[in-house]
């Protein structure tokens, strides 16, 4: 059985900003070269949708690599250290599956639903502010959304997002490995650990269960001892940042593709029905999220032995472009038969608790979105982040016809309430 170093393998520059646009064709090639994996400067790329899937048969034998990354940068004993390494992304075995237990009843796909009226509302109430303008970078504008829906589901007034954007924003980049962002990380934790603290300290001080919100949900399993209080805090500074970057960016990438495809976006302000598919395609066509992998023990995938502290890159944003696992990949097509399963917000133990809000919260804001944003047309250049991490736009300059929402069609039910 070989060892993974005795294998030629290509190597993928993840790094390198020429890629960023195109992250797939650096993927197509390596495939070319071998079957399902590829070098990258931190460790290897699983390249195949059917090999991440074989890897992950091996999840009780990893952690997440941000962990790692912690580690390199000599950051144990940091503040944003401490919070990654205990929060529930850093934990494995035993206290992972408990916390995961005691939140998980919290995030299921009817909680979601619960919610989605405040999505609606909130998107709509965005609209009103930016949206006269007939212009806006469509990018800044869609960050304020899922951040602003968090407030209201968990009681924080949505007036402090512009006030902690900043601080999201550099916090989602902690994903890339780069140790230069380390001083901004750390100054973007605090700021946001900050924030949860007092909220959680204003909510015990009115009394727990009156507003019946997410946040009385984890302040009574925190007084029943199902979480410690770091844990809480934990939890909720990872709500936020974990739901920022991926909704926010998958909406970005929806609308710089419904540019180029004018009748999808129609049929987008038709049916919240119809957005459930184009959001479901767009997680397959333009995933945004990936993951490392540090291996515990040393473990055999495919009849290739890989040792123990191997870092195994996980491209989930890439997955569903495999011309092996999926027909026609690189044709976007909402209405495709869905005869492969995707994995856009992981797999295994560690899979995205959070991906049901996520899911929700795009498809109710494109609806919302594509009533009242008509004729969307590119107003500049876009730019695009980095692929390790999460991926997506940076900057997207957008020009528009307004509809206010006496105009737009179908919003009868924005101030619908559970």
């Amino acid at each position: 059985m070989p060892h993974v170093d005795e294998l030629n393998l290509p190597f993928l520059a993840l790094e390198d900003p020429a890629s960023f646009p195109d992250p797939y064709a650096q993927f197509n090639g390596a495939r070319a070269a071998h079957p399902w994996l590829a070098k990258c400067s931190f460790g290897y790329v699983v390249t195949s949708y059917a090999a991440m899937r074989d890897v992950m048969e091996h999840d009780h034998l990893m952690s997440v690599g941000y962990t790692q990354a912690v580690r390199s940068m000599g950051a144990q004993e940091t503040p944003w250290g401490r919070f990654l390494s205990g929060s529930i992304l850093g934990r494995t075995g035993d206290s992972h599956t408990h916390l995961r237990k005691m939140l998980a009843p919290a995030f299921t796909p009817r909680e979601a639903n619960r919610h989605r009226w405040i999505m609606r509302e909130q998107m709509s109430r965005l609209l009103d502010e930016w949206g006269p303008a007939g212009e806006m970078d469509f990018e800044r504008f869609a960050s304020h959304y899922p951040v602003s829906v968090m407030c209201r589901i968990i009681g924080q007034d949505p007036a402090i997002v512009p006030e902690i954007r900043d601080s999201l924003e550099i916090l989602g980049l902690g994903g890339s490995l780069d140790p230069a962002y380390l001083p901004r990380l750390q100054e973007g934790f605090l700021h946001i650990d900050s924030m949860v603290r007092e909220l959680v300290a204003n909510r015990r001080g009115e009394g727990i269960g009156k507003n019946g919100d997410l946040l009385d949900k984890l302040l009574t399993i925190t007084a029943e001892g199902g979480l410690s209080g770091d844990e809480l805090y934990n939890t909720l500074v990872f709500l936020f940042v974990g739901g920022y970057d991926t909704s926010k960016n998958v909406l970005s990438i929806i609308m710089h593709l419904m540019i180029d495809r004018p009748e999808i976006y129609a049929r987008c302000a038709e049916s919240v029905e119809y957005c459930h598919k184009v959001v479901y395609e767009t997680l397959r066509y333009h995933g945004v999220a990936s993951s490392p992998r540090v291996l515990h023990e040393d473990i055999e995938v495919r009849g290739v032995r890989f040792p123990r502290d191997t870092m195994l890159f996980m491209p989930w944003s890439a997955s569903g472009r495999d011309p092996g696992s999926f027909t026609n990949p690189d044709t976007f097509d909402p209405d495709r038969e869905r005869d492969t399963p995707l994995m856009p917000f992981g797999l295994g133990p560690h899979i995205c608790m959070g991906q049901y809000i996520a899911r929700a919260q795009i498809e109710e804001g494109l609806h919302i979105v594509a009533q009242r944003i008509a004729n969307p047309r590119r107003n500049g250049e876009n730019g695009w982040r980095e692929f390790v991490g999460v991926w997506g736009l940076h900057g997207f300059p957008l020009r528009f016809d307004y509809r206010a929402q006496d105009a737009a069609r179908g919003e009868e039910s924005l101030g619908e309430t559970p």
